[in-house]
């Protein structure tokens, strides 16, 4: 047998990823027979039903005006009004779709930031691994919370686009290092020395063989990304660094606050949102138990077993 012949042959009995539809199927099963994920999975799917189809189930346009203000709950109104005579139950609905759809955005961009530059500093080495490994640290001995505080500051008035830049430019270092220490444990497995050996590329020998074996460490790191990405636009918003014309949770937070809501009693301006915001984030945590199931059997519950 010849040398090509040889790696070909060491690259076929390699470790695989199962099949696409195949690992789907089983990923899926494993998600709903943990319990903890399946409730996960139930309240993550109703706020983004809520957030598709907001039009139709607020009773009132998003920033429509002009009801009675601070208004206690009401037939016409549930949840009462604002201080400026908004429907506190229409601006809820409507902000979820901000606060979902720049949790998703933020937290998928974090995530894709992090696998390119974690998968590159654990296959590749020597000078450039260290430069990697300076900038990763630096990100990560920074507090983040005052960093991402002072670049939104700085970068103020940018809008929904300006949060999701900065949750991305603080969000992906953690994720980059969890990467780079499987990357390093892969890239002495046989099927990664065949492909080597056969000439592959190094671009294509992380995208292509090690990025496939890691698809549940890359999911679980989204979901995790997201939960701090949907905190954080909360809090920025909270404290007016992001764009107080948009209705979304942090914002309702913003104006309630603003207008001393617990003062004048109407404390469902603060409860509702906060509420909304840690059902939200506690169900990607729970979806996230699944998750670590899917790469762990022993984790597994049910007929996933």
């Amino acid at each position: 047998m010849t040398t090509t012949q040889h790696v070909k042959a060491v690259r076929s009995d390699a470790a695989k990823p199962p099949r696409k539809l195949a690992f789907v199927g089983r990923a899926a099963a494993t998600l709903w027979a943990n319990w903890k994920s399946r409730l996960g999975l139930i309240i993550l799917a109703f706020f983004v039903l809520v957030a598709i189809f907001a039009p139709l189930l607020a009773p009132y346009g998003a920033s429509q005006d002009g009801f009675p203000r601070n208004a206690d709950s009401s037939p016409e109104h549930w949840f009462g009004t604002t201080a400026a005579g908004e429907d506190v139950l229409s601006q809820l609905i409507y902000g979820a779709r901000i606060s979902v759809g720049v949790g998703f955005v933020a937290g998928l961009l974090s995530t894709i930031v992090a696998v390119v530059i974690g998968l590159s500093w654990g296959y590749i080495r020597g000078f450039g691994s260290e430069v990697i490994n300076f900038f990763v640290n630096l990100f990560l001995v920074v507090p983040g919370l005052p960093l991402m505080i002072v670049i939104a500051a700085y970068l103020q008035n940018g809008g929904l686009l300006m949060i999701v830049a900065v949750i991305v430019i603080t969000g992906w270092a953690w994720g980059a290092r969890v990467l780079r220490s499987q990357t390093q444990s892969l890239r002495s497995r046989d099927f990664v020395t065949a492909a080597r050996f056969s000439g592959d590329r190094p671009w294509r020998i992380v995208f292509n063989e090690i990025l496939p074996n890691m698809t549940s460490l890359i999911a679980g790191g989204f979901f995790g990304a997201a939960t701090s990405a949907i905190l954080a636009e909360a809090g920025l918003e909270f404290l007016g660094l992001g764009d107080s014309s948009i209705v979304s949770w942090g914002t309702i937070l913003y104006w309630a606050q603003n207008s001393n809501a617990l003062l004048t009693g109407q404390w469902i301006l603060l409860f509702a949102p906060g509420l909304c915001i840690a059902l939200l984030a506690m169900s990607l945590t729970l979806v996230n138990f699944g998750v670590d199931a899917i790469s762990n059997p022993r984790l597994r519950e049910g007929k996933s077993r």
